[in-house]
Parts: structure tokens; C-alpha cells; sequence
């Protein structure tokens, strides 16, 4: 009930990512709750001004571990969102804007730690929870802090939503962006269009090129997601550019990406053109590693001595669990409440989950806190 009450205040507040009023009322709502079971809660100013204030909470205890908590407020709807559509739950499931991504998992956080207060656990050198903003733009208001706060953790925990049926996170895409742009040479699109270069067919060649790169699948996706060319109707485009997402499982993967990009733009069928290519790295894979396996083993012992099952995935979404993993600490993804349909109308949260994911991050914190991952060399 407490868990269910808390969950419908913070969907009805609106926090779509860049909206600072309401985005800084979901953090103060957090921020409160935080304090309330004895945390020391600090909202620390965003690294990009667009974002509402980040919030790191921390309790101290007795023993070794250190654990790091993130989850955010972020959503991906627009103000007025919640108004339109609030909280509400059927007898299966709720409902609601941003309910599973991620606000399920901001109150599962935050009963898991007012939870170990009440069992009166201390055996954790200290809990970290970090609250940031801007993760659904793939986090520019918080890389310096989460960095930060990395250097001091020995596991981190990642409060995304878990996919139907019941499935924790242990690998996740990194992704790039790749622009391709085409310089031609402009022309009286009337009196003399031969003068002229056509960069948008050469664009069009590049990406026709591009095609034999995977559009969906758990490996490598290459997918168009931008693009433009031309300045009037009456000139032949001297400019022409385009953007592709690629997702990848393995860093080498992205160099291999770039190396068919470069090669592609050496093949041109428009002469007098020259297509260059930048590559934008938003965020590092999470690949399947040792030390996140040894968690999922733990998880799902933790499970199944409560008669329950959890499975292995991963998706081609990015989180801070990547860049956990890029500074060697052990990382376990997908450990909110169960969801679907995420950025979407039709998003949900499966009211069925919420005990027993509860009790799997609050026991993971446990065996963390007692015996600490070491840290990746």
C-alpha cells in the first residue's frame, strides 16, 4: 500500500526529461522520502542547466560493501502527460507515465533501504543512491557525477524496469551515432543543373551502401534515424547529410561499423563529391562479463530460495550501467519492478512483481554489503 501511494504521487508529477519545474518536484518528493528514513540526501546542480538538480543520498553502516543505487526521474513525456493520463492500476497492473521507466524502480529504491533500516541491517560500509535527470538523453546532466560516484563503489545496482516475465538486465547495447555528410557543388536547378554535384544522390547511394549493415537483432543494429539535404527548391544540393543509431555488444564492434562507413564514403557514384563521416560515442556497451554473471547467480539464488524463478537478458536500450561497468565495478541492470510498453501510451508495471523484486534488491544489498565484488582490474 505505502509502496503503491508513493508510486502514484511521483507518476502524477510531470518529469519529462528538460522540464525543470516539474522535474525538480519529483526530486524533492524523493528528496524528502530519502530523508525521512535517516539518509544524507544532497541535490547537486545538474552539469548541463536544462536538467533539474541530480540527488545523491547516503547512509553510512558498519560493514564492507559499498553500494551504489541508481535510478531516474526522467521520463520521456511531455509536460501535461500526467493531467491527461494518471496513476491508476487495474487488477493486474498500473498504469501512468513513466510508472515502469523508471519511477517503479525510484519507490522500489527507496523501500529497500527504509527496509534495511527496519531489519536494523548495518553489515555495509555505505549506501549510495543516486536520483539523476537526464537519462532518457542519455545522461549529459550527470556522466561527471556518476563517474564520480563509480570511484567509490564496489557494486551498483540499476533500478531500470525488468522485462516480462521476470527478467534481469545483464547486458545492454552501447550506442553511437554516425553522420554522414556529402559536400557537392550548387547549381541553377533550371539554367544549368549539369554545373552542378547532387550531394542528396550521393547521401542516397551512401545509405544505399549502409543497407547491408543489420537493422534489428540482439547483435549489431545499424538503423537511418536522421536526415536532410538542399537549401531552396531551384539549386542542386550542395549539401547533404544523414545520421545513423548503431547499437553494439561489443566495443570492437563500433570500429568495425566506422571502418564500413569510411570505406562506403571512398565509393562514390556522384563525381566532384566528398562524403566524410563523424562518429558520436552517447554511450559503452554493457557486454556479458564475469562479474555481472556472479551477480545474476546470486539473483537468481535469491529467487529460488523463495521459490521463485528470474531469468538472463538484455536489450539494445543504454543505461549508467555501462558506464559502471567502464569504470570496474561490478553491475547488475533490470532490477526494478517488472514492465512494458515503455515509452509508450500503453506503458505498465506488473503489480505482481513489486514483493518480490523488493525482496531480491534488498537482499542483494545484504550479501553486497557482506561480501563485496572485487573490483574489475
Amino acid at each position: 500500500g505505502e509502496q503503491l501511494t508513493l508510486l502514484e504521487q511521483l507518476v502524477n508529477i510531470d518529469s519529462g526529461t528538460g522540464d525543470k519545474t516539474g522535474g525538480q518536484r519529483a526530486q524533492e518528493l524523493v528528496a524528502a522520502q530519502l530523508r525521512a528514513i535517516g539518509m544524507a540526501v544532497t541535490l547537486i546542480p545538474a552539469e548541463n542547466p536544462a536538467y533539474p538538480d541530480n540527488l545523491v543520498a547516503t547512509l553510512n553502516g558498519r560493514g564492507k560493501g559499498r553500494i551504489l543505487l541508481i535510478a531516474h526521474t526522467d521520463t520521456v513525456f511531455e509536460p501535461g502527460t500526467a493531467a491527461k493520463r494518471p496513476f491508476r492500476t487495474d487488477a493486474t497492473r498500473a498504469y501512468g507515465p513513466g510508472v515502469a521507466d523508471e519511477k517503479g524502480g525510484v519507490v522500489e529504491g527507496i523501500m529497500a533501504i527504509k527496509l534495511l533500516k527496519m531489519l536494523n541491517v548495518q553489515d555495509f560500509a555505505s549506501i549510495t543512491f543516486l536520483i539523476e535527470t537526464s537519462e532518457e538523453r542519455g545522461s549529459p546532466g550527470t556522466r561527471g557525477l556518476i563517474a564520480k560516484l563509480v570511484g567509490g563503489a564496489d557494486v551498483e545496482f540499476n533500478l531500470e524496469p525488468g522485462d516480462a516475465p521476470d527478467v534481469m538486465t545483464v547486458w545492454r547495447k552501447g550506442s553511437n551515432s554516425f553522420d554522414i555528410s556529402v559536400k557537392g557543388r550548387p547549381a541553377h536547378a533550371g539554367v544549368a543543373p549539369q554545373l552542378g554535384r547532387n550531394a542528396a544522390l550521393e547521401l542516397m547511394h551512401q545509405i544505399a551502401l549502409a543497407d547491408s549493415l543489420p537493422k534489428t537483432g540482439d547483435g549489431v543494429t545499424a538503423n537511418l534515424t536522421l536526415m536532410s539535404a538542399g537549401s531552396r527548391y531551384n539549386i542542386i544540393p550542395e549539401d547533404a547529410r544523414a545520421t545513423f543509431n548503431v547499437r553494439i555488444r561489443e566495443k570492437a564492434q563500433g570500429d568495425a561499423v566506422e571502418a564500413k562507413f569510411r570505406e562506403n564514403a571512398t565509393n562514390t557514384v556522384i563525381p566532384d563529391t566528398a562524403v566524410s563521416v563523424k562518429r558520436e560515442i552517447s554511450f559503452p556497451p554493457l557486454p556479458e562479463n564475469p562479474q555481472t554473471a556472479a551477480l545474476a547467480a546470486l539473483a537468481e539464488r535469491i529467487y529460488r530460495d523463495a521459490g521463485l524463478t528470474i531469468t538472463r537478458g538484455g536489450n539494445g536500450g543504454a543505461s549508467e550501467s555501462a558506464l559502471a561497468y567502464e569504470g570496474g565495478v561490478a553491475a547488475l541492470d533490470g532490477l526494478g519492478p517488472v514492465g512494458g510498453g515503455f515509452h509508450s501510451e500503453l506503458e505498465y508495471l506488473e503489480l505482481a512483481s513489486l514483493t518480490p523484486r523488493l525482496y531480491l534488491l534488498a537482499s542483494l544489498m545484504i550479501e553486497a554489503g557482506r561480501n563485496p565484488p572485487a573490483r574489475r582490474p
